[in-house]
């Protein structure tokens, strides 16, 4: 009886050995998934913030790109200009805004005609948009409401007059010096231009670009011509 007894509770022992066993590897299993499960999580999470990183620094890399563009293509490509008056009428209207090319002038010169964008020579803070009328060395004589070139007999045709020139006609002699050009308004009669300033002439440094398009407003919009 005695050998039977102790039989009984060596088992007893054992199953409870098997059991507390059995429950400390099923509370390090527990441990064990929840510490992977935590590892999981944070995993995401670094996941997360990683992907919004990059977003974020995907969204500031475009901003910088599009601002060094438009940095480019304004100081280097192109100028915007607006004229406020009507002295470029009929070509440029009272309130137009047009777009210059600063690369006209990178391989040549401003020819007579162009319609160009330049700091006023008179308050270089200022832009100004006119014509083109008399080049670098070139003698300039306005008689009549007519512009002469170098003494000759025959009146420069200009077809982008507003109107009859009527308004300060002349007598008008220009002497045009060097890497400088004489620039007036299309509208003659409402110009304030090489007639009445201080400093008669643009020089070259001075000039942004040739006028290229009207693109605002939408009812005046095209090529200047």
């Amino acid at each position: 009886m005695e050998t039977k007894r102790q039989d009984i509770e060596m088992n007893i022992d054992e199953n409870k050995k098997d059991t507390q066993n059995k429950t400390n590897t099923q509370d390090k299993t527990n441990t064990q998934n929840k510490k992977d499960q935590m590892d999981r999580q944070k995993e995401g999470e670094m996941q997360k913030s990683s992907g919004a990183t990059r977003e974020i620094l995907s969204w500031i890399l475009t901003f910088a790109l599009a601002i060094g563009a438009a940095f480019l293509i304004k100081n280097y490509l192109i100028i915007n200009a607006d004229v406020p008056t009507g002295s470029m009428e009929n070509t440029i209207m009272t309130g137009d805004r047009l777009i210059g090319n600063r690369l006209a002038y990178l391989k040549s010169t401003p020819q007579r005609g162009d319609v160009v964008i330049f700091h006023y020579p008179d308050n270089e803070e200022e832009l100004y948009v006119k014509r083109v009328i008399g080049l670098p060395g070139e003698e300039v004589r306005i008689e009549d409401g007519k512009i002469y070139i170098d003494g000759s007999d025959t009146p420069l045709e200009e077809d982008y007059l507003k109107e009859e020139w009527t308004v300060a006609t002349g007598p008008y002699l220009f002497e045009i010096p060097d890497d400088c050009y004489l620039v007036m308004g299309d509208n003659r009669n409402d110009s304030w231009d090489a007639r009445y300033w201080d400093n008669k002439y643009v020089n070259i440094d001075k000039i942004l670009g040739k006028g290229e398009v009207i693109y605002w407003p939408l009812q005046d919009m095209g090529k200047i011509r």
